[in-house]
């Protein structure tokens, strides 16, 4: 087995939702000793965001880049990889202002390519990252589960499902700002998501 986890705090090690991966991961793997893990901390080896200059160089046929178009994709073409070769993805996944984290999005930029981990069809879009399992962290300072405020569950399992991962377990950790006793039941409301998850 293969895993890749994703931390999108911006607070890096600190980040309650880096906590949160961290703990499946763990589990994932005293269930399965010899799984192989690659953690790609998204404060310290952030990707690169999309902008004019990457749009360029995504778009320039490859034997036609310049040096510095070829090194901005071969940036992608890394995180690309790292998705393409994970068995199970787990991901941190922060709540700032009702939304993840720039860390995050920058790097769904990177590997969300048309034409390598999704395509366009006849019959509509075709996901290109099959057979893959994720789990989906959530850390929240309020309680929005189930609520309209929660832009986050709808957009990832959104976007998972459309890169072709539909085999999707979400974990929350809310109220994590409302209080001792709150923290104490957001954490132990997501210990109950992970072992549900991983039954």
């Amino acid at each position: 087995m293969n895993i890749l986890q994703i931390n999108g705090s911006a607070r890096s090690q600190a980040g309650n939702s880096t906590r949160l991966a961290s703990e499946v991961v763990a589990r994932l793997v005293a269930a399965e000793p010899a799984a192989r893990v690659v953690v790609r901390d998204l404060a310290r080896d952030p990707a690169p965001a999309i902008d004019e200059a990457a749009l360029g160089a995504l778009f320039t046929p490859a034997e036609q880049r310049s040096p510095e178009q070829a090194v901005r994709v071969a940036q992608s073409d890394a995180l690309v990889a790292e998705v393409q070769a994970a068995d199970v993805l787990v991901l941190g996944v922060p709540m700032y202002n009702f939304g993840i984290s720039t860390q995050l999005k920058n790097w769904i930029d990177a590997i969300a390519r048309a034409g390598v981990t999704f395509r366009y069809t006849e019959n509509g879009p075709e996901g290109l990252l099959k057979g893959k399992k994720a789990y989906v962290t959530f850390a929240r300072g309020g309680r929005y589960r189930g609520t309209a405020a929660d832009t986050q569950t709808p957009y990832l399992k959104t976007l998972l499902g459309f890169l072709g991962i539909n085999d999707v377990h979400f974990i929350y950790a809310e109220g994590l700002n409302m209080g001792e006793e709150a923290t104490k039941q957001g954490f132990a409301e997501a210990a109950a998501d992970i072992a549900a998850a991983l039954a």
